[in-house]
């Protein structure tokens, strides 16, 4: 068994001046930002929880290791916007991040639900083909060359075979194999509605792509000059979201509770989502007031 109360973190408290200080000002990021500073310090500590302790079920190790993979993806990235965001600046790139973890919160949470291996070599095939793509471009390189290669092509096809030999993969499988379905599938395959995929996805894409969407809500600032405007650069003053705060912790604990019902014993798993469940509905709690009061 998880002895839960050595190993976890504290959740975050408030006094009774903390929150009227946010009733007064509308503002309550500050209490969300230290929730999801809380969610991302648990995901590392349910990301360590190794194999080999007593509370784990017995699975393919390279389940293990992609689902592993994917959670402490999804944690180190929050832990990055902890970093970008405490004085409340970088929105403009807490934003393309949090499009980073929405999609692998998903994939593991659709890996967990699936329970294939398919699925999982699905995964791994797609990503790798890639791999085999750019090795065939230097390997037709090198035969141009009469055999010759590259240093810098040595050190490239080395790393494309460590990749390779990590998956337990043949090159024939991953060729063979077909592409993992796309995030929308995987949504709608998980019983959301396509409002979901439309937040989570296409509106995160604004902010990695740096769509016309993206310019005008990080990037330009609209200046009248009567009945007439120019956009200018905007400055370093993009905050992160308040939505932001509650919507990547939500996501990520959604994945979290998929990971520990996969990979835990049922009495562990069950204790965890608990926790999980608890933390859940007080993000919400203070989103719902933050909604009703903020200005």
């Amino acid at each position: 068994m998880i002895e839960e109360e050595h190993i976890l973190p504290d959740p975050p408290s408030f006094s009774e001046d903390d929150m009227r200080r946010c009733q007064e000002t509308g503002d309550y990021k500050p209490v969300l930002f230290e929730w999801y500073k809380f969610v991302g310090s648990l995901g590392f500590v349910v990301v360590n929880i190794q194999p080999d302790s007593p509370a784990f079920r017995p699975i393919p190790a390279q389940h293990y290791h992609v689902l592993m993979g994917l959670l402490n993806r999804c944690v180190r990235l929050m832990l990055s916007n902890v970093a970008l965001s405490h004085q409340g600046k970088f929105g403009e790139t807490t934003a393309i991040v949090d499009r980073c973890i929405f999609e692998s919160a998903i994939k593991l949470i659709w890996l967990c639900r699936s329970d294939s291996p398919e699925e999982f070599t699905r995964y791994l095939a797609t990503g790798l083909k890639t791999e085999l793509e750019l090795k065939a471009s230097i390997e037709r390189n090198i035969a141009t060359r009469d055999g010759v290669t590259l240093p810098i092509e040595e050190r490239m096809l080395a790393s494309i075979a460590n990749h390779i030999d990590a998956s337990s993969l043949t090159e024939a499988e991953i060729a063979s194999t077909s592409n993992l379905r796309d995030l929308a599938a995987m949504i709608q395959g998980l019983g959301h509605e396509r409002l979901f995929y439309t937040v989570g996805q296409r509106i995160g894409s604004h902010h990695v792509h740096g769509t016309w969407s993206s310019l005008l809500f990080h990037y330009l600032e609209k200046h009248e000059f009567g009945n007439s405007y120019r956009f200018a650069p905007r400055g370093h003053d993009c905050p992160t979201h308040i939505n932001q705060f509650m919507f990547v912790p939500l996501i990520v604990l959604h994945a979290m509770a998929d990971y520990v019902r996969y990979t835990l014993e049922q009495d562990d798993a069950n204790a965890l989502n608990g926790l999980f469940t608890s933390t859940e509905h007080e993000i919400m709690r203070i989103y719902n007031e933050a909604g009703e009061d903020a200005r």
